[in-house]
């Protein structure tokens, strides 16, 4: 590796070796130049198609428990927020957050584009393009070219590769956590989506999700959305339950050592984390148990771990498209428009939801039968470049988000 500044570079790696990671970090060429202190951005992209109607659950909306039968959240099971949302069951740190007033979401938020693929949606997410494969770098790389030149801001990417969103013309950390990393996450999306038109294999594979969604469900308590088909192998709990609690606390040492990195002289002010698994054709309640609770202790250990920062940093958590309104027949969803994001940080306005509910009647659905957008996820990440990061309007409307100057930044976030 060729470093053009080995006093830059030697910070660093001081830095590394204090967190114990060794040679873990890879820089994609030169370093790009960082200041101590000033705003931080966190972008969660949770990969997969995370199910909005799960993440914030509508529990007061009088169609919602009818769309989605059993695998519906009772409001007693979902975490309030008001009249009409709650959080999933899993997210209880994010819900103390929430509490404080810390926590904003945007329950009905699209990308521009309506690709139900992974691959071309995980683009459109990424790209901030207005349609699949318009850009071949990623908004927050664009950012950093924006800021760069007067604010020497530096970036990290979090995950086994770097993401799209994080790629371009300004050089970036990147840092794989090894064994650390959730690295079986991405497997059951990509297997699902294998095998779910497969006449012999897509049966078999459902019923084992589901075996595993019903050990997730025993460990919690909450309502199984199907019983067990005869035969089925009996989960074993206390192993399932161990398996767990290692789980949540890399989960949470992920997080602290991120908020480390951010927090050291010299480190980084924008982070990408790639979070996978979120492809829950069937079994979802269990998956999705499992799942948000990893996500949950992340961002409990970002919190923590940037303390007196957290005042100054705003995550946002976002994925590619939502899921169907209804269940599918294996205790399940498939691949819709809508999403709910969250937004969290220490420093944000309170208020209601970002963009506006469309409710879930049937003729409010979009093609009857995903959640209906009313948000452009550009609006959001713009809102939050804008006026937590100091992104000029402009360079977001032509750089950043190219062509996008009919998506208004949102408002009254930060």
């Amino acid at each position: 590796m060729t470093d053009h500044h080995p006093h830059g570079y030697s910070r660093r790696q001081a830095l590394l070796g204090a967190l114990g990671l060794g040679a873990s970090v890879t820089f994609m060429g030169r370093p790009a130049r960082a200041e101590v202190g000033g705003k931080k951005l966190i972008v969660l992209v949770c990969r997969g198609a995370l199910d909005g109607l799960s993440l914030t659950p509508p529990v007061g909306d009088p169609d919602y428990a009818g769309l989605r039968g059993a695998i519906a959240y009772t409001p007693e099971q979902a975490l309030k927020l008001d009249g009409t949302f709650g959080l999933h069951p899993a997210l209880t740190r994010t819900h103390a957050l929430a509490q404080k007033g810390q926590l904003r979401i945007a329950p009905a938020v699209a990308t521009p584009d309506r690709a139900r693929s992974h691959f071309e949606a995980q683009d459109v997410l990424e790209t901030g393009a207005v349609a699949r494969y318009g850009a071949s770098s990623g908004w927050l790389n664009r950012t950093l070219q924006t800021l760069s030149p007067d604010r020497k801001v530096e970036a990290l990417s979090v995950g086994a590769v770097a993401p799209l969103i994080l790629r371009g013309q300004v050089q970036a950390a990147s840092w794989s956590p090894g064994r650390n990393a959730d690295s079986n996450a991405r497997l059951p999306t990509i297997l699902q989506d294998l095998y779910k038109t497969d006449p012999l294999l897509g049966p078999v594979f459902a019923r084992g999700l589901q075996t595993e969604a019903m050990a997730q469900i025993a460990m919690t308590g909450l309502s199984a959305p199907t019983q067990p088909m005869e035969g089925m192998a009996q989960p074993n709990a206390a192993g399932m339950q161990a398996a767990q609690r290692q789980g949540l606390s890399a989960a949470e040492k992920l997080g602290t050592t991120v908020a480390k990195f951010m927090t050291q002289p010299g480190g980084p002010q924008i982070v990408a984390i790639s979070l996978d698994g979120f492809d829950t054709h069937a079994g979802q309640m269990g998956q999705l148990q499992s799942r948000l609770a990893y996500m949950d202790a992340l961002i409990g250990g970002l919190t923590t771990g940037l303390g007196p920062a957290w005042s100054d940093t705003v995550i946002v958590a976002a994925t590619e498209f939502g899921r169907t309104a209804r269940v599918n027949g294996t205790g399940g969803t498939d691949h819709g428009t809508a999403s709910s994001a969250l937004i969290l940080g220490g420093g944000l306005k309170k208020g209601g939801i970002i963009g506006d509910w469309p409710t879930l009647k049937q003729t409010a659905l979009y093609e009857n039968r995903d959640t209906a957008p009313t948000l452009d996820m550009r609006s959001l990440f713009k809102g939050v470049l804008r006026d937590h990061m100091g992104v000029d309007q402009r360079a977001l409307d032509a750089k950043v988000f190219p062509d996008s100057a009919a998506a208004r930044p949102a408002t009254g976030i930060v």
